[in-house]
């Protein structure tokens, strides 16, 4: 399939599944408003029909189950100061997590290759998210200026030690075995089986027993399995300040991994990873609808910045990877600034329940 041969989102009842397949391969099946809003309206149907008793979602060409949102053509829209249809897509988005999560039917994910932003928002909140060998999850957004989101305000705080806060703070990538390590992954299958996984699925079998008969060898845990001492020790601290402090402190005696990821926070908009750690804070005491609310919130306060269009400027438009942050350094952000932006809106706010 490719992006031009067919719609951007194919939505089809097979048997007792409804399916749905991300159909932009060449663009990493990366989402567009068209498309979270054909989905949601297709969730709601599949709700209410009694020969649909699960849905399975999938990615098309084996590179990407979803890189996330179009990023390229929420900056030109920006850009463009059409902040209104920025902001529809944002709703879109969170809205349509929002269901995922409280969707009542089983949710299986088949997540071959990348899943990163929109795309974690449309597996991690769903009852099972099968991994394959090329699986790779990142929320990497506070490298283009912008923040975890799509749940992640609530999701990652509940993973083990504070694996969660390295991850959103550093934006770093993750393979299979650690995300099944950490529950970001609840089964493994190869690739390979992807097709035949839907095809029992949609045969009305038993959902364990299906992805038990395709279990995959367990892969092996990377660094945030073997690195977990170093990352709860670090990221347990109570400020950003005093965790790059502790990185600085280990690497000190000749550690890669604590230099590695002090650099690598130093790298990302210093608004962003301040952010990102106050998220970490304050999620583990939210709900799920407060916690997308309060992505809205920082949300609108991030697309009328600066470091989200100056980020996406560097990586994706230029790719001179030479970003220019306002402020330009951890130390330089106001705490204020910080949390201003988690403070309700003026006016009427979305509701995500």
């Amino acid at each position: 399939m490719s992006d031009q041969a067919g719609p951007e989102i194919i939505l089809e009842k097979r048997g007792a599944a409804g399916l749905i397949t991300l159909n932009r391969p060449k663009a990493l099946n990366a989402l567009t408003l068209p498309m979270i809003r054909a989905m949601h309206e297709q969730l709601r149907a599949w709700e209410s029909d009694d020969a649909v008793s699960r849905v399975v979602i999938r990615g098309a060409g084996g590179r990407a189950f979803c890189a996330g949102g179009d990023i390229r053509q929420i900056y030109e829209l920006g850009r463009a100061g059409r902040v209104d249809e920025t902001m529809a897509f944002w709703i879109g988005e969170y809205q349509l997590d929002a269901y995922v999560k409280r969707y009542p039917k089983p949710y299986i994910a088949l997540i071959d290759g990348v899943v990163m932003g929109g795309g974690v928002g449309l597996s991690l909140h769903g009852d099972v998210r099968v991994a394959s060998e090329n699986y790779m999850f990142a929320m990497p957004e506070t490298g283009i200026g912008y923040f975890p989101d799509v749940g992640m305000t609530y999701s990652l705080p509940r993973l083990p030690g504070r694996t969660g806060t390295y991850l959103a703070v550093t934006g770093a990538r993750v393979g299979a075995g650690d995300a099944l390590a950490l529950g970001l992954a609840t089964h493994s299958a190869k690739s390979a089986d992807f097709e035949a996984i839907a095809s029992a699925l949609a045969g009305g079998e038993d959902i364990e027993s299906t992805l038990a008969a395709f279990e995959a060898a367990a892969p092996e845990t990377g660094p945030l399995v073997m690195e977990r001492s170093t990352i709860d020790e670090c990221f347990s601290a109570p400020s950003l300040h005093d965790v790059l402090g502790r990185l600085d402190v280990a690497a000190s005696s000749g550690a890669s991994f604590p230099a590695e990821t002090a650099t690598l926070i130093r790298s990302r908009s210093p608004t962003s990873v301040l952010i990102a750690f106050e998220q970490m804070r304050r999620g583990i005491e939210l709900s799920f609808e407060e916690a997308m609310l309060t992505e809205f919130r920082l949300c609108n306060r991030v697309m009328n910045g600066n470091d989200f269009f100056e980020g996406v400027r560097s990586v994706i438009v230029d790719k001179d990877g030479a970003p220019r942050w306002q402020p330009a350094t951890i130390d330089a952000v106001d705490p204020a600034t910080i949390a201003a932006a988690f403070e309700p809106l003026d006016g009427p706010e979305p509701s995500f329940a």
